[in-house]
């Protein structure tokens, strides 16, 4: 393996092809798509000040790296990749990837991040201005996920989530196969679509959600300020907390141990379909807020 040490690149495509490298210490300064198509790229406590620096790679691992913000849409159509102990300031990050593994990595920056990527591992991650992040995604493993950003995991098929806490709405739209573990999610419409979610020992807020959901599951879990839960979902929720309304489930179990009001619609839902186990329920009514 050919090592070069403390360079500066620029140009187009400086680096293009390449094969068999350990890239130390270097910069890859102006020029767009440094290593476009290079393999086997070995990448230490190197910089990324332009765009494009890898796309159509394979098998690269980058260790105490920065991407600057102007080195956007950074990694395309790249398969194998490790990066550890990585801050990223460039949005449009990981595109149409696979194979994908992000230790102890900042992103500031992650708008339109992690888009139509599979297999991706995820551990100690941070994430700021993360709107849309992880869109399309496949078979993810995410533990310590940090996130600040709405509509995330729109789309996401088969992801285990662990030990995070997500600040996001719409999260998890569309979605089929999702399972979190222990973590915190406070967000409006929470799962809208989706198919298969199940949470267990969660801490939720939200406004109008697990609403339209085939089956749900919740094992549990607590509800923070939730309102209009459930709506037109298949469930089976075992909550420890006090939820504030349910309104028109469509089928399964809600165990809670309060709920503040119940609203059931029986011209919308068949109040059959849905069993509530609950000893203190503060109202009940046959109409939403909004048309009474």
């Amino acid at each position: 393996m050919t090592e070069l040490k403390q360079k500066i690149f620029s140009g187009e495509r400086s680096l293009f092809g390449s094969k068999d490298l350990k890239v130390t210490d270097c910069v890859f300064d102006h020029g767009e798509s440094p290593l476009k198509e290079s393999s086997n790229i070995e990448l230490i406590s190197s910089l990324f000040r332009w765009k494009y620096p890898l796309w159509y790679c394979r098998n690269i691992k980058a260790t105490d790296c920065t991407w600057f913000e102007m080195a956007r849409a950074g990694v395309w159509y790249t398969d194998d990749i490790t990066v550890t102990n990585a801050v990223i300031q460039a949005p449009k990050n990981f595109r149409r990837s696979s194979g994908i593994t992000l230790t102890d990595v900042a992103f500031t920056d992650a708008k339109e991040t992690l888009w139509t990527c599979s297999g991706v591992k995820l551990k100690n991650v941070s994430v700021a201005n993360g709107d849309y992040f992880a869109m399309n995604c496949s078979d993810m493993e995410v533990d310590g996920l940090t996130l600040d950003g709405n509509y995330s995991f729109d789309g996401v098929k088969r992801a285990v989530i662990r030990n995070s806490r997500l600040l996001t709405k719409d999260a998890f739209w569309n979605s089929e196969d999702i399972t979190v573990y222990d973590s915190f999610i406070s967000g409006e419409y929470l799962g809208w679509n989706s198919k298969n979610l199940t949470l267990v020992n969660c801490t939720i807020e939200s406004l109008q959600g697990m609403c339209y959901i085939d089956n749900l599951v919740m094992k549990n879990c607590k509800l923070i300020n939730t309102t209009l839960a459930f709506e037109y979902s298949s469930v089976d929720a075992d909550i420890t907390s006090k939820v504030e309304s349910v309104f028109n489930p469509g089928s399964g179990t809600i165990r809670a141990a309060e709920i503040g009001e119940l609203i059931i619609e029986k011209d919308k839902i068949d109040p059959l379909k849905t069993k509530i186990l609950c000893s203190e329920i503060g109202a009940t009514s046959d109409r939403p807020e909004w048309l009474r």
